[in-house]
């Protein structure tokens, strides 16, 4: 599985790179603040709105700590997505928040 640290993502995104992020939390850990631009599919909906995701576009998976995401990109490689998780998630991202 490709990984990705909070601070890599964030100079990404500070460089102006179009970047597709999933933020697989629930929806109470997201209204304390999620990743501009970030689309939120809570991990246990991944399976059923796949229909949202284009196989040919690159995804960076977010949680609390990484290891929802991690679950959520091992489903996702297993279905011939490409997907990287952001290690250490939003407790180790120090960018704005919306």
């Amino acid at each position: 599985m490709k990984e990705i640290t909070a601070k890599e993502l964030e100079r990404k995104r500070d460089a102006g790179e179009k970047l597709n992020i999933i933020d697989v939390r629930e929806d109470e850990e997201v209204e304390m603040g999620i990743i501009p631009g970030a689309k939120h599919i809570p991990l246990g909906q991944i399976p059923e709105r796949l229909n949202e995701l284009n196989k040919n576009e690159h995804y960076y998976m977010v949680c609390r700590s990484g290891g929802r995401s991690g679950s959520a990109c091992d489903f996702l490689i297993q279905n011939g997505y490409n997907v990287t998780n952001m290690v250490g998630g939003m407790l180790d991202w120090e960018g704005e928040v919306e």
